[in-house]
């Protein structure tokens, strides 16, 4: 039986999962002392020894980062059979390459303090990530650990099963070269950033949306600039309806209010950031649960 551990971000979502197979949802003690550093406990530590442990994770701030990564490093340390690190957002994936010198690509930073998770009476701790920024980005892990690349996509797919005149399309390339090949079934629009001198917009590439239910996906979204730009111009080209979809929902200062009043069909989440579970239910958003196919993954042999 899989004991599964959470941080406090994650305890709904854990809850859910744990409810989903036959796991046994663990607790640790998340304190801190006076200055402000954490005050940890694993909780009834001798149930993990010899077991199957996961840690579901949500490295959304440095100090996120650093108590989550204490508890990370200390777990395999109890002589656990395997460990699973669930971390369902890669926080700093969009910081993944350098351009000019000086810069820091911290998605290499946080994937080598990953690396550092001891091993398991098994062998190396895997960390399973959704939806990952760039494919590069698998690389910076070292070989001490095994990341694991899953998608959120079939959530989406089974929303849009059975639904007629759908087209999927791409805010840009790169969100095309990373899920375009999951919905080969479907027509898909192909969108580009343009900029005329200080403006950016966006433009059709490839495909036609006119008279179609477009559903843009991508990725994560922070501000949301890009996918209303995309909104406006397949509403332009005669789309019939718009959508979107992200994996990631960030929304950094409440954006996601924008989209409250866009004129969108739909705006498809997943919980894989805490904040985001909130929002069911609001304006267009309807938030899509990781916790069946992380069920899965945990109770796998």
């Amino acid at each position: 039986m899989t004991t599964i551990l959470h941080c406090p971000q994650m305890a709904d979502l854990a809850a859910r999962i744990a409810g989903l197979g036959s796991m046994r949802k663990g607790q640790i003690r998340w304190d801190t002392f006076n200055d402000g550093f954490p005050n940890m406990k694993i909780e009834d530590v001798e149930a993990i020894r010899n077991r199957d442990v996961a840690f579901l994770a949500c490295l959304d701030s440095p100090s996120e980062i650093f108590r989550q990564l204490s508890a990370m490093y200390e777990i395999p340390r109890y002589a656990v059979r395997s460990f699973k690190v669930v971390l369902p957002y890669f926080s700093t994936g969009t910081m993944e390459r350098v351009e000019e010198a000086g810069e820091i690509a911290t998605a290499a930073t946080l994937a080598r303090m990953l690396s550092a998770i001891p091993m398991t009476m098994s062998g190396p701790t895997q960390i399973i990530i959704f939806d990952i920024h760039a494919l590069q980005e698998l690389f910076y892990f070292s070989d001490k650990v095994l990341p694991r690349l899953e998608s959120a996509v079939p959530l989406l797919k089974e929303r849009l099963r059975n639904q007629d005149n759908m087209a999927i399309a791409f805010p840009d390339e790169g969100a095309w070269k990373r899920f375009g090949k999951l919905f080969r079934e479907y027509p898909q629009i192909v969108c580009q950033k343009v900029r005329k001198g200080g403006k950016r917009s966006v433009s059709i590439k490839e495909g036609e949306p006119a008279g179609r239910h477009a559903v843009i996906v991508d990725d994560l979204v922070m501000t949301g600039g890009t996918l209303l730009e995309t909104q406006k111009e397949l509403l332009d080209q005669g789309a019939d309806r718009v959508s979107c979809y992200v994996t990631h929902g960030v929304f950094p200062a409440g954006s996601w209010t924008q989209f409250l009043d866009a004129g969108l069909e739909r705006f498809w989440i997943t919980d894989s950031c805490p904040g985001a579970a909130g929002l069911q239910g609001k304006g267009p958003f309807e938030v899509l649960s990781l916790d069946r196919i992380i069920a899965k993954i945990l109770c796998e042999e």
